[in-house]
């Protein structure tokens, strides 16, 4: 926008003189006081100015409406004499289109022949040059204040005019193409644009004289499908300034393709005081014009033409050219050919055309002739899905059968590109598919959304920078590019998988060169296509066959489809469940082999479609079984890389997000592309571009980054979309997790390792991409705990294709078991001993098994203990002497019986009377008769009772006795 005070001029280039925006009194009197001391001052005197040394303009409206035409000198102070100002017309005067408002008369005149006008409009169709009154401005996205040399090359990041269109930046600066009009009444500004690319932001607004936009619904622009398209925006009466602006955000190598404008048209102004010259290719006719014919092929025309001029016969152009071409010489890519209808003896006839428009000359050296037609020859063979009738026409092959061909022919056995009207015209070929049918066992899989596929064979032959694009468009939405192939390309085959049933269209753009040449020097780049084949196609053909199912009924046998997870016996006809742990090959279920058995640490879901960790994982050792569950770690989680800048400064992160098991094998993890429509909102279908997966990346550029409210999110991919197995090994199925990526781990627990295989194959990554992720414990970490990337490797992968990720978190713990604790015994205290579990340091689990409550249990004391003995010893003294006591007197009752027996013995050997008895009979009470008459001390009578020697006695028994 021009600063206050200075004025523009409405035109298309510079000449339309019309209403000015400020106060143009003011510089009337500024000049008219120049003169006034220059006629006045001792300088030579000037000279009246003459009709061609000053223009007349409009003093802005007053409060009534009025306003008033005054003369303006193109150089002040140079003439005098100015005509005086006079009543101009009311503000609201405009002429019709075909006319302009002759300011000396001030009434409407028409356009001359070779010019034309809008009347209250003004149009911009020649980009020569910027025209009088557009700005074009870039600035830096970055903000840091690190970066300052940034802001320095975005410099030459603007909008830069290219002869018919203004082109776009194609880097991460943000340019800006700007115009400011004054309208007297409501209009409109329309113009045509081509986007290509979704990787740029292209946005388009007006603001008014408080500086605020327009509705936002018409402020995002979306990518153009097919060529140039046509936008326009209502304009209010008053100030409005127009804005273009763009910015790329292509962080990768891709070069982004630059937005283009052309044929800018405003209505509203008050008036245009001159006519505008037919640009170049175009031409009038007649007086009145509102417009320009474009000139028909094989002629040109100059700037202001009233009509075309014919090439010469060795030259051509195109429609709407301001020059001829010289005529190429004819080759082989000039003609095509086509088949008549074939006979009834199988032949066909070769007719041959020349490409319309046909720009080459057959009369140059080496120029080819059209070869000549009617030529006959064998019919071609039917495409696959087709067969040939008795009148050799190909048809569809009934229901239940098929047929095998050799490709889509053209030409031969391919199709090809043909030569254009310029090297980088886009030769484009579409196939709309209205909707699939795909098995049974597919639509129940909610999980691997595989509906069909196409696969296609292609070449591609360049010696410039040629391109082709594989493109795909879903319920008639823009087509989103999928893949792109630049330079040549040997023979090879591509497979896209389809997951949305709906209408689909495919297409593939071929481009020779992006240099906007109207030029044809590399019609010898061409890309081949072999064939094309489309699976599960709605109302298709068969191109082979495979078995089905029998189901018994009244009327015999009849086809089925399995139930999923279910194969077809190829002998019996039969459906057989696929084992535990495996999974169906669902577009070929054939025999128990298409049964493929699931990794390590995985199982099969319901309908045996994919494998997924339910979040559990054991580990076996000599000594012990390690259990895991990882629930804790089932919700999704984001990362984000270090900070990343591009060469203009531009700040960006790798963002990625991951899902790591559990959900019954869905995939939780969302990427979105939101480059191309910033206002939708989070969670909502629209013209974003999302990706689904257990491990996905984008591309997020910060709003403090972009000045937009939300980050701009951009090229999504898909890092993970099978889970391959779970284990401890660094290597499985040929993806290998270097342990040297990540810090050693120090507890002694191995990690444990998630393995991923995304479906996506590039060129890059000829195998796909894979991602593993190391799952280690780590005590001190709460939940979720935390995600590194690799130190080496800042963007997660050191190669593009194989990504890494370590998560340590306390939940990757093993569960805690028996062999994690261990009991403390406590002293007998008060006749109470406790026992207390803790666990092992440092605690090397989480989860399992809960610590043993503590056990309390009743207990002796040594006091106790001390009492027990000193009764049991006073118990013990007690019995010792009783026992002596009983043993001495019987000791007394056997000395006693001994005595009697010695004085019985000595009595009869002194004549004594025979005693009665020899012994004390039972019974008798010895303790009257007594032997001792004194008495002794116990321990005398036992050392007197030890001293006694007995003497013999002789004891004699008669017969009598």
């Amino acid at each position: 926008m021009a600063e206050p005070g200075h004025s523009h001029h409405l035109s298309a280039r510079g000449r339309g003189r019309t209403e000015r925006r400020i106060p143009r009194l003011l510089r009337l009197l500024l000049w008219a006081g120049t003169a006034f001391q220059v006629t006045q001052g001792t300088g030579p005197e000037l000279h009246a100015c003459k009709e061609s040394e000053y223009h007349y303009e409009y003093t802005a409206c007053d409060s009534t409406g009025s306003r008033w035409r005054v003369a303006v000198p193109h150089t002040p102070g140079l003439c005098t004499s100015l005509p005086d100002p006079v009543k101009g017309t009311e503000c609201s005067f405009s002429c019709n289109a075909g006319e302009f408002l002759d300011m000396k008369n001030q009434s409407c005149k028409p356009c001359a022949e070779g010019r034309y006008s809008l009347g209250t409009g003004i149009r911009f169709d020649e980009w020569d040059e910027l025209p009088h009154g557009f700005a074009s401005l870039s600035a830096n996205m970055e903000l840091d204040e690190s970066a300052a040399e940034s802001t320095g090359n975005c410099t030459s990041s603007k909008w830069v005019p290219q002869g018919d269109y203004i082109a776009s930046n194609t880097d991460e600066c943000t340019a800006t193409l700007m115009y400011a009009v004054n309208l007297k009444q409501s209009g409109t500004v329309n113009f045509e644009y081509y986007y290509p690319d979704s990787s740029i932001i292209f946005e388009f607004f007006v603001q008014n004289d408080q500086c605020q936009p327009n509705a936002d619904d018409s402020r995002w622009m979306k990518t153009t499908e097919k060529g140039w398209e046509f936008h326009s925006v209502e304009l209010n009466r008053g100030n409005n300034v127009l804005y273009w602006r763009t910015t790329a955000f292509s962080v990768w190598s891709k070069v982004s393709k630059p937005v283009l404008v052309r044929n800018i048209a405003i209505t509203g102004v008050a008036y245009t005081s001159e006519c505008f010259p037919c640009k170049p290719g175009t031409y009038a006719d007649k007086q009145g014009s509102s417009f320009c014919k474009l000139c028909p092929a094989n002629s040109y025309s100059n700037k202001g033409e009233t009509s075309c001029h014919q090439c010469d016969p060795d030259k051509y152009s195109e429609k709407g050219s301001s020059s001829c071409n010289t005529r190429p010489a004819c080759t082989d890519k000039d003609y095509f050919y086509t088949h008549t209808a074939c006979d009834a003896n199988g032949e066909t006839q070769l007719m041959y055309k020349w490409a319309k428009p046909k720009i080459c000359s057959e009369d140059l050296e080496g120029a080819v002739k059209l070869p000549a037609s009617g030529v006959k020859t064998h019919c071609p063979p039917c495409n696959p899905g087709f067969f040939k009738t008795n009148n050799s026409t190909c048809q569809p092959c009934p229901y239940g059968s098929y047929s095998n061909g050799s490709g889509w022919e053209v030409a031969g056995d391919h199709i090809y590109t043909a030569a254009g009207a310029s090297d980088n015209d886009f030769m484009i070929l579409t196939l709309v598919v209205p909707g699939f049918r795909p098995p049974q066992s597919v639509m129940a899989d909610t999980e691997n959304k595989e509906v069909a596929r196409i696969t296609f064979v292609f070449e591609t032959l360049c010696s410039m920078n040629c391109e082709l694009y594989f493109m795909v468009g879903v319920n008639s939405r823009t087509n989103t590019p999928v893949e792109t192939w630049k330079g040549s390309k040997g023979k090879q085959s591509y497979t896209y998988i389809i997951e949305e049933n709906t209408t689909t269209s495919f297409t593939w753009a071929f481009q020779r060169t992006t240099f906007h040449e109207a030029s044809r020097k590399y019609t010898n780049d061409v890309a081949k296509i072999y064939s094309i084949n489309v699976t599960n196609v709605m109302n298709g053909v068969a191109s082979y066959c495979r078995p089905c199912a029998l189901e018994a009924s009244d009327v015999g046998s009849s086809c089925t489809s399995c139930p999923a997870g279910y194969y077809i016996d190829r002998d019996s006809g039969t459906c057989h469940s696929c084992p535990t742990n495996t999974i169906l090959k669902a577009h070929q279920p054939y025999g128990v082999q298409a049964c493929v058995p699931c990794g390590p640490g995985t199982k099969n879901n319901k309908i045996h479609s994919l494998c997924y960790n339910d979040c559990t994982f054991s580990r076996n050792t000599p000594t012990r079984t390690f259990n895991y569950n990882f629930s804790a770690l089932a919700n999704t989680v984001t990362l984000a890389g270090g900070p990343s800048f591009t060469s203009k400064g531009l700040k960006y992160f790798h963002h990625f997000t991951l899902s790591l098991c559990g959900n019954q094998g869905r995939k939780m993890s969302v990427c979105t592309d939101n480059v191309t429509d910033l206002r939708i909102p989070e969670g909502e279908s629209g013209f974003s571009k999302s990706i689904t997966a257990y491990v996905c990346q984008a591309v997020i550029i910060p709003p403090e980054m972009t000045g937009y409210k939300a980050g701009v999110s951009s090229q999504p991919v898909s890092l993970a979309d099978r889970l391959i197995g779970v284990t401890t090994d660094m290597t499985l199925d040929g993806i290998t997790s270097p342990a040297e990526l990540f810090h050693p781990e120090s507890l002694g627990i191995p990690d444990v390792i998630f393995f991923y295989r995304s479906n996506d194959v590039t060129q890059s990554c000829s195998s796909g991409r894979s991602t593993t992720i190391r799952i280690r414990c780590s005590p001190q970490k709460t939940v979720p705990g935390s995600l590194l990337l690799p130190g080496t490797c800042s963007d997660g992968t050191c190669d593009g294709c194989n990504f890494h990720f370590l998560w340590e978190s306390a939940a990757a713990c093993p569960l805690c078991s028996v062999a994690d604790y261990h009991a403390i015994v406590s002293s007998c205290v008060a006749g109470i001993q406790k026992t207390t579990y803790v666990w092992r340091e440092p605690k090397l689990c989480s989860g399992g098994i809960s610590l043993p409550e503590q056990r309390v249990t009743i207990c002796k004391t040594i006091d106790f203990w001390l009492k027990v003995g000193i009764s049991a010893g006073t118990c013990t003294a007690i019995l010792l002497t009783v026992l002596t006591c009983y043993f001495w007197k019987k000791n007394q009752k056997l000395e006693y019986k001994y005595s009697k027996l010695v004085m019985n013995a000595t009595l009869k050997d002194c004549d004594l009377p025979a005693a009665d008895s020899c012994a004390i009979m039972e019974g008798e009470d010895v303790e009257d008769d007594l032997i001792f008459t004194s008495k002794k001390s116990l321990f005398g009578k036992i050392k007197s009772f030890t001293s006694k020697q007995p003497a013999p006695v002789t004891i004699s028994l008669s017969e009598d006795s």
